[in-house]
Formats: structure tokens, C-alpha cells, sequence
């Protein structure tokens, strides 16, 4: 491609701008800090968010949004799910015509409830939508960054935009699949993140392999639950967008949304674990709007509530689990 910009320059935004500047790409990663910008530039790495990642001549960051922009074919969206619409909204005069745009942000709007596809269509019109695609799955940045092999999925309704943004990111070491599914790829990439804190406090406090399957397994059900209700379908939440992306969130020690729940269960409180993190953990806020997105749409959502409990009324994580276990019995 002639020129891509990426938006975001955490961890996940550095880690995709990487993954495209090494494939030639002219690629423009923007950042709301013009000082971090700058010393990205300086020293070829972004010692605050991907210290391990040495970035290539082809990238450049820069704090001008309209700079990023300005003739770029492909935009990728990597801004915090509650930052997408302030963005998207001072982005939208700058985004060239026929440019393919792709989120890789994972959340769940708190005041409206919608999925960043349903944002972006609402900030930028019903007639960019053949142009957006989602791009999901389980990749942790440092590992994508590093070339590690990973697999993840783009999902879009326009078939012909959607496979080129999957030849656009894939690698010899980036695996992308294409799926139709947007609602079920966004919903899994939301919601996995909300069970990822509850698996992390049941590990915190000590319990065992049993427990943590039984959190993944019945946190799948409730991320399927949703789906359908909002028109995804169940066997997109087998693959990498829903199981894959939730094993490797509630299991593996990068996830920060697991960090939030191991540290709880371990008895500090959340501000504590927020204010030593040092990036953003998009299950905090999205286990609101879960939680009140279910109660929306009268879906049933036990794990998730009581994440929510713990995260906003103060409820103890051993308190959750004690009447997590103690639900009336069922089928399953």
C-alpha cells in the first residue's frame, strides 16, 4: 500500500503498525501525545507501551492526525474502546474517501451500549460500511511484535474489503482469517475480556485448575448469549475471535484484564491495581456496559454480574464465587 496510518500507539496499535511497516508499507502510527510521538521517532521504539520492539525505517509516528491521514488506504483503529468515538469523530474530515478502515479495538461503549462497529457506522455514516472490517483474536502485542506465530480473524460484510485488509496484515508468522460474522467477532473480543478478570480472581485467590475451566467454559456461554441475541452466530464463537481469544486472556500472564482479577482476588482494591498497571484494561470498563447491556436485552449473564459487583459495588471476589456456586441448579 501507498501509506497506512494507524491510530493508537499503545501496545496493540505499535504492535500492528509494526506488522505493516515491515511488510513495506509506508505506515503513519498516530498518537494523542505528540511527546510520545517524538521519542518514538527519536529512539525507533515505544519505550512506553512495546519496550521489546525495535521498529523499522518505514514507520513513523506523529501527534497530526490530519498528517496520519492525509493519503492513507488503509486506517487502522486501535484507540481504547471508550476514546473510539472522540477520535473517530476528529478523524472522520481527514479520512480519504476510499479508504479501507479497521478497527482492532475490543469493547463495548458505556453510555450506549453499541460494539465499535455499531459506533463507527453511527460517527461515519451507513454508506462507509462496505469499507470497515474487525479485526480479532488472540494475540498478545509483544508476541505479534516479536514475530511469533499467531492467528486472528477480520470480519466484515463487504467480501471483496474485507479480504483485502486480511492480505493487507498477513505473514509468514500472522495468520488472518476472514469471517462475515462482525457481531459475533466483536462481541467474543469484548466479553472475553470481562471473564478474563473473573478467571484472574479465581486464580488469585487460590483455586484451582477446575475453577478456572469452569470460568472459561461457562463465560463462552454467556459471550454466546449475547451474540445471538444481537444476530451473531454460535460457531463464531468456537473459533479464534471466541474460544481463542478467551483461553488465551483468562490463561496467559500478559493479559492485563487477567492481572486486574488475580491482583483483586488477592485482596487489593481496584484502584490500587489500576494505578500500577500502566496500560489500559479494557475489561473494567466494558464489564459495565455488559452488565448493562444484559439487563438491556434480558440475557442472563451470571459471571459477568458478578464481575461487575466486584468491580463497582464493592462485593469481594470470594463473596462472587461462593454465590456463583450457590445458583440454583440447571441444565446446561
Amino acid at each position: 500500500m501507498s501509506k497506512v496510518a494507524v491510530l493508537g500507539a499503545g501496545a496493540w496499535g505499535t504492535a500492528l503498525a509494526k506488522v505493516l511497516a515491515d511488510k513495506q508499507n509506508p505506515t503513519f502510527l498516530w498518537s494523542h501525545s505528540a511527546d510520545l510521538a517524538l521519542l518514538i521517532n527519536e529512539r525507533r521504539v515505544n519505550e512506553r507501551y512495546l519496550p521489546s520492539a525495535p521498529l523499522p525505517p518505514t514507520l513513523r509516528a506523529t501527534g497530526d492526525i490530519e498528517q496520519a491521514l492525509s493519503g492513507a488506504e488503509l486506517v487502522v483503529l486501535v484507540v481504547p474502546s471508550h476514546a473510539m468515538r472522540e477520535v473517530v469523530a476528529i478523524a472522520r474530515p481527514y479520512i480519504p474517501q476510499r479508504a479501507l478502515i479497521c478497527s482492532a479495538t475490543k469493547g463495548i461503549e458505556n453510555d450506549s451500549l453499541m460494539l465499535m462497529s455499531e459506533v463507527l457506522v453511527d460517527v461515519l455514516g451507513r454508506d462507509v460500511e462496505p469499507r470497515l472490517s474487525y479485526l480479532s483474536g488472540p494475540s498478545f502485542a509483544k508476541e505479534v511484535a516479536a514475530g511469533q506465530p499467531t492467528a486472528v480473524v477480520v470480519a466484515g460484510k463487504s467480501n471483496d474489503e474485507t479480504v483485502a485488509v486480511q492480505h493487507a496484515f498477513a505473514t509468514e508468522r500472522l495468520r488472518v482469517y476472514q469471517s462475515d460474522d462482525v457481531v459475533g467477532v466483536e462481541v467474543g473480543g469484548a466479553l472475553k475480556n470481562v471473564v478474563a478478570i473473573a478467571a484472574g480472581a479465581v486464580d488469585g485467590l487460590g483455586f484451582g485448575h477446575n475453577a478456572r475451566a469452569g470460568v472459561i467454559t461457562r463465560g463462552l456461554a454467556e459471550i454466546a448469549r449475547i451474540a445471538m441475541v444481537k444476530g451473531g452466530s454460535p460457531l463464531t464463537l468456537a473459533g479464534l475471535s471466541g474460544l481463542g481469544d478467551l483461553v488465551l486472556t483468562c490463561t496467559g500472564e500478559l493479559s492485563r484484564n487477567r492481572t486486574v482479577g488475580y491482583e483483586m482476588g488477592r485482596g487489593r482494591t481496584l484502584d490500587d491495581v489500576l494505578s500500577h498497571l500502566g496500560h489500559v484494561a479494557e475489561g473494567v470498563k466494558t464489564a459495565k456496559s455488559a452488565y448493562d447491556l444484559g439487563v438491556k436485552l434480558d440475557v442472563d449473564l451470571p459471571i459477568t454480574t458478578e464481575v461487575y459487583r466486584v468491580l463497582y459495588e464493592q462485593k469481594t471476589p470470594l463473596q462472587a464465587v461462593v454465590d456463583l456456586m450457590n445458583r440454583s441448579l440447571r441444565k446446561e
